[in-house]
Formats: C-alpha cells, structure tokens, sequence
C-alpha cells in the first residue's frame, strides 16, 4: 500500500510522522530543522514508499489562517516542484501542539522533558496523521 507522511511544519522545526505501510498506526518519525526538509524528505522518499504527504493547515480561532500560513504555501510549491508526482492534502491542525502537550503530560513524562519543542513537534505530526486516518 505504502505509507502516508505528516508533516507538522514551522519556522524553525518541523515534525513528521508516517504511517506503517498498511496505513493503520500512525507514528512519530522525528523533527528536523526547516532549512533542512526538502533534504530530509528527498532522502526520506528515496529508500521509503510514500503513497501521500499532508501538511497541517493551521488556523485561528476564528477560522482565518495562521501567520506561518505564508511559509507554508512557499514550502508547498517548492514540495510540488520537487516531487510533482507525490499527492499532497492539506489537513486542519488545530490544537494540534495543545494536544500533543496534554498527551505529553498524559504519558507521565517531566517538565524537562516536556520543554523539548522537538518532540512537541513530532508528537503534532502524529495527531496530524491519526486525525487524518480516523476520518478515512
């Protein structure tokens, strides 16, 4: 079947996680440095059967998009220029980050380590993609 990629993007961090290749658990892959992504990606896609990737839509409130929306739609078009055959969706990432610091505390892991963003990030990316598969 192959796997679907998530990604939680930021400015300076971007999560990322991937399902298995049946597409049923979604998981926690890392968090890399922005500047770094589409390096990261291309080697990611090389060795690993991606079917699909979805970028978080983040959102205020009220419904209007978020202030990195910009640098999202740059990342896209240069996402689409270097894997023009890859689908990509876009998918609601409200409350993402708010739920992935709840489901942190939830685990029992300490303040320290719940002030690591990296793995705040990653953990977005995977309430991105469990979202995402639940509403399949």
């Amino acid at each position: 079947m192959g796997r679907i990629l998530a990604i939680d993007y930021g400015t300076k961090r971007t999560g990322i996680a991937v399902t298995d290749e049946l597409q049923m658990i979604a998981s926690g892959l890392t968090t890399v440095p922005t500047e770094t992504l589409l390096d990261f990606l291309k080697s990611y896609l090389e060795t690993e059967e991606v079917v699909c990737v979805l970028v978080g839509e983040p959102k205020q409130k009220d419904g209007t998009h978020s202030e990195v929306e910009k640098d999202i739609q740059g990342f896209l078009k240069q996402l689409n220029k270097r894997f023009p055959n890859m689908p990509i969706k876009r998918v609601d990432e409200q409350y993402s980050s708010k739920r992935a610091f709840q489901t942190m505390i939830d685990s029992g892991l300490t303040k320290k380590q719940r002030r690591n963003k990296a793995l705040i990030d990653e953990i977005s990316a995977t309430i991105i993609l469990q979202d995402y598969l639940y509403n399949l």
